[in-house]
């Protein structure tokens, strides 16, 4: 696995050459090419106030959360293709036209994970655009670096971009179950490790059976949950977890969103050969009752209980 690579300040940007949807810029390749005029650039800060108090100059505000809608009651689906490809025509988004996304922490309300800029990343090129610049640091190692800042608001004008579905990225409920244990395929969980153990937000504990926990925050530098760490500390992580790149890939997480991040290092930048994500991932394995989860360190451990009904 030692052939991969990933940016370094020194590389050709963007990166990694040749063909690939998704690819890392620097903060310097950006301000050089600011006045790019072909260029589309999306701010996903977590709130607008952030977006008004500080932005790259020329950045229009796309935020994440326009994304998804309710499907049948399952609250982390996508909108319908006609909503996106609306919102997509109202921000200028042209499919060979380069696009960057960046996010941050937020200045005016600190909500900023990382998780805006490698979710939005993702749906762009899963519903029809060829060139997503993903701005490795984001918009916390511009600041940190001294670069120009704005508040002003650019001058889109509406474009015609038609959604073209890329299907072959997610995989549905129904594949995934079919596949889940085959002995080619690694199944991983980007979620936290206390999640991924135990309880947390969802009606059963623990996690699908046979994954791997891969926690998305340890590929990213611990101070900036957008930056990517060094090549050697990557496959370093990939190589402990044993991420055989000849197999199929299949990357879930709680909601789909953690799991953008792990889908766009192995697809676009580390170039594995087979790689889905499970966008319905934890929240939709457990709204099927007869699903068993497992709790525990490992991907085959004990079998998840509810806790004792307490005193009536």
């Amino acid at each position: 696995m030692r052939d991969v690579g990933r940016i370094t300040e020194a590389r050709e940007c963007p990166y990694p050459p040749g063909d690939g949807k998704v690819k890392l810029i620097t903060t310097e390749w950006l301000e050089d090419h600011l006045r790019d005029r072909d260029m589309t650039i999306i701010d996903t800060q977590p709130n607008v106030h952030d977006y008004l108090m500080e932005h790259i100059p020329g950045a229009v505000y796309l935020n994440e959360g326009v994304l998804r809608a309710p499907a049948k009651g399952m609250p982390t689906s996508y909108a319908p293709i006609e909503a996106l490809q609306q919102i997509f025509r109202r921000v200028g988004l042209l499919p060979d036209h380069p696009v960057v996304v960046y996010t941050g922490k937020g200045a005016v309300k600190g909500w900023g994970d990382g998780l805006g800029q490698t979710m939005m990343a993702y749906s762009l090129a899963k519903f029809g655009h060829d060139t997503v610049y993903l701005l490795d640091g984001g918009l916390d190692k511009w600041k940190q670096e001294g670069r120009p800042l704005s508040q002003e608001f650019p001058d889109i004008s509406p474009s015609g971009f038609t959604v073209d579905l890329r299907g072959e990225y997610a995989i549905g409920y129904d594949e995934f179950r079919d596949v889940k244990d085959r002995e080619d395929v690694i199944l991983l969980d980007a979620r936290p490790p206390h999640l991924y153990e135990g309880w947390g937000a969802w009606r059963k504990p623990g996690h699908i059976p046979g994954a791997i926990n891969l926690p998305w925050a340890d590929l990213m530098h611990a101070d900036n949950p957008a930056y990517f760490k060094t090549d050697d500390e990557l496959i370093s992580i990939l190589e402990e977890h044993n991420i055989d790149r000849n197999k199929t890939i299949i990357c879930s997480c709680g909601t789909g969103r953690e799991a953008t991040n792990e889908f766009i290092l192995f697809k676009w930048l580390f170039r594995y050969p087979e790689v889905r994500i499970y966008e319905g991932s934890f929240t939709e394995w457990t709204a099927h009752p007869e699903n068993r989860t497992v709790e525990g360190k490992e991907p085959w451990m004990r079998e998840a209980v509810p806790p004792p009904a307490g005193p009536v």
